[in-house]
């Protein structure tokens, strides 16, 4: 046991949003075993709402090509899913953290908002990602559909992460979901939760070089007894 949590926590402290990709493809037998791992999320009554379409090769790049102008237009965000109202206090000061690690990384200043706004646009090129899965639930399962898309998500990186393969979730690619159900044929009731980017990591890029923080146990956690 002890082995197997030191196992656990070493896949958890070496995953990272993965932002730069070499090209390679991932070979179809280490993408199914990891779905075949993925597939052992729990959910509610056993409901396993996911459905997950992935792009390789030449899909990876039509996807590209349709969702990309559409986000660069300026299209509003139509996501099936409420998105945050704001972020407030703590969850403000890592989010900002967060992103202040991003751009001191790639060198933009701080303040110069249409540097953000293009490196913001680089979510919808995958970040050069050979391969995206796409996540989605059942329309009539609602915000609890999508918690156990979390939990699949969560486990779909841990376990590309424990056969060397780079992800990052990207909720960014639910912001126009109508989008992504006319491009992939999914059926109305769909529900498009996020994306995941996966591939090799380009571990020479520079924005692949920093870390988030995580907060202390003593600023999540309450014990009582």
């Amino acid at each position: 046991m002890t082995d197997a949590i030191s196992t656990l926590e070493t896949l958890f402290a070496d995953r990272y949003s993965c932002r730069a990709y070499k090209a390679d493809a991932v070979p179809r037998e280490v993408i199914d075993r990891i779905l075949t791992a993925a597939q052992r999320t729990a959910s509610w009554c056993n409901s396993q709402p996911w459905q997950v379409t992935i792009t390789s090769g030449e899909a990876t790049k039509k996807f590209r090509d349709v969702l990309y102008p559409v986000a660069a237009s300026g299209t509003p965000s139509s996501g099936d899913f409420e998105f945050p109202r704001e972020y407030r206090g703590v969850y403000l000061d890592r989010r900002r953290e967060s992103g202040f690690q991003l751009y001191n990384t790639l060198g933009i200043a701080r303040g110069d908002k249409a540097a953000y706004a293009e490196q913001a646009l680089q979510n919808f090129n995958f970040f050069g990602a050979p391969h995206v899965a796409i996540i989605t639930s059942d329309e009539a399962l609602g915000i609890y559909g999508a918690v156990d898309c979390g939990g699949y998500v969560n486990n779909f990186m841990l376990a590309a992460q424990a056969l060397g393969i780079a992800t990052v979730p990207q909720a960014a690619l639910a912001f126009h979901s109508a989008v992504v159900r006319k491009h992939f044929g999914m059926a109305d009731d769909r529900r498009v939760v996020c994306g995941i980017s996966f591939g090799y990591a380009d571990g020479a890029h520079k924005v692949n070089s920093y870390r988030t923080s995580r907060a202390q146990l003593g600023d999540v956690a309450t014990f009582v007894e």
